[in-house]
């Protein structure tokens, strides 16, 4: 039995079995830790905004992994209505805590009373303890009572008690449920190279915010903190189900946001005040991209081009991965396997049919000293690599073999990185590529540790891999077809506090955690912003090469706030069925949790083999990612979409239904950019107080009202698919389905096919046709399609711009709304869409009617049709779209 005795800590030392065999970590039940004495709240100053205090360590300290910190500070500041601020830091200065550099914080200058608030701070004195509660039912949302604080220099740990069979999203990222398990799990934020994304170990990046959503209301808890962490979620606890942080450094800087008693999307909107709103991206990043780790030279891009062209699949975007590179260097061309010129004549063709170039660039650079190799030179004239503890240049292992690491916190790395792009990238006399993919950036590092010798170990690892092939004929013919100071005392190599970290220590395959940085920070406490701080200064480098445009760089690592710069793919995913129905909790995690809605998984898989009907199944699943990507590794077989007849096919359906889809959702994209408002919906964000949706993760809403049900089992042609209470429309028919709250079985659903349902109260603005590109798309007219919720209404909207300027000089916004059998077309429209709206169907129609008028004038029975097995109205509307409309049917 464990107990305590006076200030005795008993300590039980095991390794614990979901770790590595090589990690010892210390173990300390929950009763010990909860009996530590805690702190006192003295010098209470309260305000109309806020309080602050001093938190003053018991008689009695616990110092579980370390000493405790004697004297804490707290403050308390009511930001907003719906925003509340709770920091406690280290009364003595010098802690870390995330750079304003690397995440601003919202302003906080108009602060609001407490008494005006929706959720409120409470606390008890000694021990000390706090609560949050909802202010307008007193509900309360986060509690500490029961658990004191623990406060060490390498060692912090809040607990806070939760409802029986809790509602908690988020903690990523990870490859558990998106409705995460209660009982017994551990979430762990560190970046590590996560080829595979084990079920339940840390991945690529770090998201420490969730939402709780309950029947009264949902709300959200935002941890600002970049060290590494364990978030235990317990229910067998002696005092219940619980939620507790173990941080390993840093300060406690929570937002607690009141989200909303009826309307969950508004603590995502909440969410990016603090991190920001979703960059906006390109129109053309919506389209079809295509990638493979294994194209072998020139002629095996080009001819990947020629053979989607050939298969009649719109391929928007052309990604190449590494083996373009000379020996695997970062911002060099092989010359005999992927020559400048043919390069360069790839781009243009590409160009020339409105298509789009990607390539890989990583942030590891051979270190080739007196080699004349330019990027290492220009980086060691600017002095801006990460440095060991002796002022060296530290040293790791990646493709090209023995490697040094940029320091994103460099005052002149910007000039370094941008410099690179706008030499290698130029579109005189480098590849114009189109946008940037950056990878291996937690940062990746092959070297096993202690790391003593890297040149032996890139000798034994055989870095840079030679080439299997010999190169081709350079002539071949291709297209034939057509911060301050922070002083340290702490092991920051290996803390007391061992965290789940699936990779074992902190620094293995990774950069070494006592690096410091060249404005004085640690690589401990930085470690996670690592692949952020690289987004932002390739999102800042590829502004450079094109001001004014948006960007598309897609990263692998992220942390809070990254989607205000990049979009993110969940990383090196298996070609398993598993990993299909995975990467829509991935998905829902990063686009509703975490604001970083340009999210995708490697469409049919990365590693390992996929088959036909998993690549089929994904295809039409993947037409339903913000980024829809195809990409496979160099040790797999070729999965391009016009493999197999029946994955081409379905690649043709998927890519039709989402390119008439195309502006529907760069609406709810811009919608995003403006206010946070989330582009893809789990089905509790539009079903709140129905509790059957709160645990569903293989459905989801595509922008604010198409159903997306996947058939999800192995091979399988039917799929038992949830229907709220609520009207729907089938999207391939257009007839009207009631949902009653219950399961329904589809049967005979072939891998060409996905059961898509519209939401009824929906108005949906689709291109009448699909396109081979984008281009073309913007080219094509108009349908708009009424879908009536159960009391006859529906409204939807439509933003058009130029797909490309950040600021962009004109743009149509359209409202539509429908009541009265009316619907009504109105907005302005200051771009130029030179198209038209050719007609408009009107859904769940009960009879013919009567009369049809357009504008108020009645149209002759010829310009509409009435289908009495769908119940669809069609009117020809046949008017360009330049300004405003009415159309409306009498019933009979």
């Amino acid at each position: 039995m464990i107990g305590v005795h006076g200030a005795s800590i008993i300590r039980v030392v095991a390794v614990v079995a979901l770790l590595p065999s090589s990690v010892l970590a210390t173990y300390v039940h929950p009763i010990v830790l909860d009996a530590c004495p805690g702190y006192s709240a003295t010098n209470v100053k309260t305000r109309r905004d806020g309080l602050t205090a001093d938190l003053i360590l018991g008689a009695k300290s616990c110092n579980v992994f370390g000493a405790d910190i004697q004297k804490l500070s707290l403050s308390v500041v009511y930001e907003t209505t719906d925003r509340l601020h709770v920091k406690i830091t280290d009364h003595a200065p010098g802690r870390y805590e995330v750079p304003e550099s690397v995440l601003p914080r919202p302003d906080s200058t108009s602060t609001v009373s407490s008494q005006s608030a929706d959720i409120r701070f409470n606390f008890t004195a000694s021990p000390f303890s706090f609560s949050v509660y909802r202010a307008s039912t007193h509900e309360v949302l986060f509690t500490t009572a029961g658990h004191p604080l623990i406060f060490e220099p390498q060692y912090l740990r809040v607990k806070t008690s939760l409802p029986a069979n809790a509602n908690i999203y988020g903690l990523g990222e990870h490859t558990n449920p998106f409705h995460l398990p209660t009982d017994n799990t551990t979430l762990t934020l560190w970046s590590r190279d996560a080829y595979g994304i084990a079920t339940g170990t840390n991945l690529y990046g770090n998201h420490p915010v969730y939402f709780e959503h309950r029947t009264t209301g949902t709300h959200g808890v935002f941890l600002l903190n970049s060290d590494g962490m364990d978030i235990k979620l317990t229910s067998g606890d002696p005092g219940g189900p619980a939620l507790e942080y173990n941080v390993i450094g840093g300060v406690l800087d929570f937002y607690f946001l009141a989200g909303s008693e009826s309307d969950p999307t508004a603590v995502a909107r909440q969410y990016a005040e603090i991190v920001g709103v979703p960059a906006e991206v390109p129109y053309w990043t919506f389209g079809l991209h295509q990638c493979r780790f294994g194209y072998q030279n020139f002629v095996d891009v080009a001819n990947v081009i020629s053979r989607y062209a050939a298969a009649q699949i719109p391929l928007e975007t052309m990604w190449t991965d590494i083996d373009y590179m000379d020996r695997r260097r970062v911002f060099t061309l092989d010359p005999n396997y992927f020559p400048l010129a043919r390069m360069r004549e790839i781009v243009s063709y590409l160009h020339a049919h409105t298509q789009k170039f990607v390539l890989m660039t990583d942030p590891a650079v051979a270190y080739l000293p007196d080699q004349g190799y330019a990027p290492y030179d220009n980086g060691k004239a600017l002095d801006i690599w990460l440095k060991a503890g002796n002022g060296s240049e530290s040293l790791g292992v990646v493709w090209p073999g023995v490697t040094v690491f940029p320091d994103w916190f460099h005052p002149q790395i910007q000039q370094y990185w941008t410099t690179e792009f706008e030499t290698f990238y130029s579109a005189q006399t480098g590849l114009d590529i189109d946008g940037a993919w950056i990878d291996m950036n937690e940062p990746s590092n092959f070297c096993n540790l202690p790391c003593d010798d890297p040149f032996q170990q890139a000798i034994q690892m055989n870095l840079p891999p030679p080439r299997a092939n010999p190169p081709p004929d350079p002539n071949t013919p291709i297209f034939v077809n057509s911060s301050p100071q922070i002083s340290r005392r702490d092991d920051v190599l290996n803390p007391a506090y061992a965290i789940n970290n699936a990779m074992g220590a902190l620094s293995s395959k990774t950069a070494f955690t006592n690096i410091k940085h060249a404005n004085g920070l640690m690589e401990y406490d930085t470690h996670n912003l690592y692949g952020t701080m690289m987004s932002v200064g390739t999102h800042n480098a590829m502004l450079a090469r094109r001001p004014g445009k948006r960007t598309l760089v897609i990263t692998r690592s992220t942390f809070a706030g990254a989607g205000a710069h990049v979009g993110k793919w969940l990383g090196d995913n298996f070609s398993l069925w598993d990993h299909y129905r995975f990467s829509i909790a991935g998905m829902l995690g990063f686009a509703s949790i975490y604001q970083v809605p340009m999210v995708g998984s490697d469409i049919c898989g990365y590693a390992g083999d996929t088959t036909e009907n998993l690549c089929a199944r994904w295809a039409m699943l993947g037409a339903f990612y913000p980024f829809m990507r195809n990409h496979n590794s160099d040790t797999s077989i070729s999965q391009e979409f016009y493999t197999w007849p029946s994955v081409a096919q379905a690649a043709r359906n998927a890519l039709d239904i989402r390119y008439r889809l195309l502006d529907y959702f760069y609406t709810a994209f811009h919608q995003a950019h403006t206010d946070g408002t989330p582009v893809l919906n789990p089905l509790w964000f539009k079903y709140p107080k129905d509790a059957n949706t709160f645990p569903i993760e293989h459905q989801f809403f595509f922008g604010d009202s198409i159903l997306v049900s996947p058939v999800t089992d192995d091979d399988a042609t039917s799929v038992s698919i949830y229907l709220p209470r609520d009207t729907f429309y089938d999207f391939a028919t257009l007839a009207p389905v009631q949902g009653t709250a219950s399961s329904v079985n589809l049967n005979n659903i072939t891998f060409t096919e996905i059961p898509l349902h519209i939401k009824g109260g929906a108005v949906l603005p689709l291109r009448v046709q699909s396109a081979m590109t984008t281009t073309a798309l913007r080219g094509k007219d108009f349908e708009f399609v009424v879908a009536p919720d159960t009391r006859g209404q529906a409204a939807g909207k439509l933003y058009i711009d130029d797909g490309e300027s950040i600021s962009p000089p004109s743009s149509t916004q359209v409202k539509m709304a429908f009541s009265d059998s009316k619907l009504d077309v109105s907005g302005t429209f200051g771009f130029a869409t030179g198209v038209n709206v050719s007609r408009v169907r009107f859904l769940g129609v009960a009879s013919l009617p009567s009369q049809v008028s357009i504008d108020g004038k009645a149209v002759r029975s010829s310009q509409y049709s009435y289908d009495s097995t769908s119940k669809v109205l069609d009117v020809t509307v046949a008017t360009p779209f330049v300004k405003g409309f009415t159309v409306q049917y009498q019933r009979r």
